[in-house]
């Protein structure tokens, strides 16, 4: 693909690696059961957290399509670029999260990597700290969902680059 740039330079860039399988067309019924998983999930939880949240893990997952999605979400919602820059390091950039976000994010990523087969007690707690059980639960609900939808993203190979927040995908 070649696009014209302000100095009427172009720049070549990769072919766009082509979808393997549009799932929602195939599986309707599963699609429609993730769209109203993701409406109730999200319920009860503060938007700019739970984008914070579907950008962790879709980081965390390689899942380049939810990456595009969910940052443009979160701008288009007032998120600042620095801090949705900064996320993919919040460990050495804690001082751009409140606390509550920081066990947020630090719930997603044990959640998300379940290498040990388990999530800590230490980020349990913590993010019990800051949610009460209901928020909580639905904080699970949120980084439950956006893995799945990573997995059929990133199993898919769905392309990123074409959502535009408020229009269709």
């Amino acid at each position: 693909m070649t696009t014209p740039t302000d100095d009427t330079k172009t720049t070549d860039y990769a072919a766009e690696v082509p979808v393997r399988l549009n799932w929602s067309q195939h599986a309707p019924e599963v699609y429609k059961a993730m769209i109203r998983l993701e409406t109730v999930a999200k319920r009860g939880l503060d938007p700019a957290l739970y984008e914070l949240v579907k950008i962790r893990a879709s980081q965390i997952n390689h899942c380049a399509f939810c990456l595009d999605m969910h940052t443009k979400d979160a701008l288009a919602a007032g998120e600042s670029v620095e801090r949705i820059v900064q996320l993919a390091a919040w460990e050495e950039s804690r001082h751009f999260y409140t606390e509550k976000e920081l066990a947020a994010i630090e719930l997603t990523e044990a959640v998300t990597v379940l290498t040990d087969g388990f999530v800590p007690d230490e980020v349990y707690e913590k993010a019990a700290k800051h949610f009460d059980e209901p928020e909580l639960a639905q904080l699970i609900a949120a980084i439950t969902t956006i893995n799945a939808w990573n997995r059929f993203g990133v199993t898919c190979r769905m392309t990123p680059g074409h959502y535009t927040p408020g229009g269709n995908a």
